[in-house]
């Protein structure tokens, strides 16, 4: 991980000021004045929409700054959506459904095609999935309390043998990231805390018979709602409730030491971290490791979520945290949040709307602030957007 630099060059340079009154005026929060202008594109990026009537996978990338739909989309999916991963590969896609887990390929356009019209599952609660750096296995957590490996083909994305499992700590597992060495699945489980669970996949059952004890929530009554791992295995973040005894926003933001993980885990000083708001569900390292970013569903005397930022360092082997100056606002009610595979653009998708999606550009003068720079329906209001992915 590269922690600890002062500049963010590699992803403000994305930004190409081009300058033309009357063409898109950027709003003022950029620091640019009405005059200035931004030309901005990203990657392919893939919204589920939840609301009855328009239960499908809604699919863009960004040109020229204007929202442009990837050919074919919206995707009607057969039943109410739950979860979506896309391989490293970037050549599959695959859904959590209400009537299974459906695969798709990923055109070089960025264009999906509907692999089978009988699901690769027939978990009818994965409730969050990802795969793994060898595109060979799908893991999920399910709603009923077990954790799945799924083996896939990494050439055709089908599955290939017998699904494997082991039973979690807690019943209502909120969301589950596979660490970027892939040795380790970790699972947020409410107020069960969060469980770390060693993962080979090179094994013929990737997972342990039995799990290992989770690490606790911080505050009693609270809940592990989100979890993510910084690119090079360094650090965990968990996102909790009630972690703080603050009287507004008492959402934190944790920070272990990854390579604690194998003994007792070890917090970060410092952590945790006020998430700036009341319920952290997104959590997002930068690909360059520098910022993490935390999304609030909720914050205290608000009717719109946030996104708080923090810088990374680190001195020899200890890590710390710095709170952002500022937070960017969000809509009603965010739910997931996402990195382009350019990673010039952060983008958040709001299930309450106002708006369905954010889009955010990185300061060009002060490092991890996040600037708005526009939104976007993805559906026809309200659609419900619950979740986002990004091709890697």
């Amino acid at each position: 991980m590269k922690i600890g630099r002062q500049a963010i060059a590699g992803l403000a340079a994305m930004l190409l000021i081009v300058g033309c009154k009357n063409f898109w005026n950027v709003p003022n929060t950029n620091g640019c004045t009405a005059d200035c202008t931004s030309t901005i594109s990203s990657g392919a990026f893939y919204v589920l929409n939840s609301n009855a009537g328009q239960v499908e996978i809604a699919g863009y990338s960004i040109v020229n700054s204007q929202q442009t739909s990837l050919s074919g989309s919206p995707y009607t999916l057969p039943s109410g959506p739950y979860a979506i991963a896309i391989a490293p590969n970037k050549s599959f896609l695959y859904v959590s459904t209400q009537s299974g887990i459906y695969l798709y390929t990923i055109a070089s356009t960025g264009g999906l095609t509907l692999a089978s019209t009988s699901p690769i599952s027939t978990d009818f609660s994965a409730t969050s999935m990802q795969v793994d750096a060898t595109d060979s296995w799908l893991v999920e957590a399910s709603g009923i309390g077990y954790l799945y490996a799924i083996p896939i083909s990494p050439t055709t994305g089908k599955t290939t043998g017998s699904v494997q499992q082991t039973s979690l700590a807690g019943i209502a597992p909120r969301q589950l990231t596979i660490s970027p060495d892939n040795k380790n699945v970790i699972v947020a489980l409410g107020g069960d805390g969060t469980e770390v669970i060693p993962f080979t996949a090179s094994n013929k059952n990737p997972l342990p018979a039995t799990a290992g004890v989770p690490i606790a929530v911080k505050g009693q009554g609270g809940a592990a709602l989100s979890v993510a791992v910084d690119p090079s295995s360094q650090l965990l973040y968990i996102g909790e409730t009630l972690g703080s005894t603050a009287s507004g926003n008492t959402g934190v933001l944790r920070a272990f030491t990854y390579s604690s993980l194998s003994g007792t885990p070890a917090e970060v000083t410092g952590s945790p971290y006020s998430s700036g708001g009341l319920t952290p569900v997104s959590i997002l390292p930068t690909t360059s490791g520098d910022f993490v970013y935390v999304a609030n569903a909720t914050v205290n005397s608000s009717s719109t979520g946030n996104i708080a930022g923090f810088s990374v360092t680190v001195t020899g082997t200890v890590y710390s945290l710095t709170p952002l100056a500022s937070t960017a606002t969000g809509g009603i009610t965010p739910t997931g949040l996402a990195e382009d595979s350019s990673g010039s653009v952060l983008l958040l998708v709001n299930s309450g709307g106002s708006p369905d999606l954010d889009v955010y550009t990185f300061d060009t003068t002060t490092p991890g602030k996040l600037d708005s720079a526009f939104s976007f329906p993805t559906g026809t209001d309200p659609a419900g957007p619950l979740a986002i992915a990004a091709a890697p």
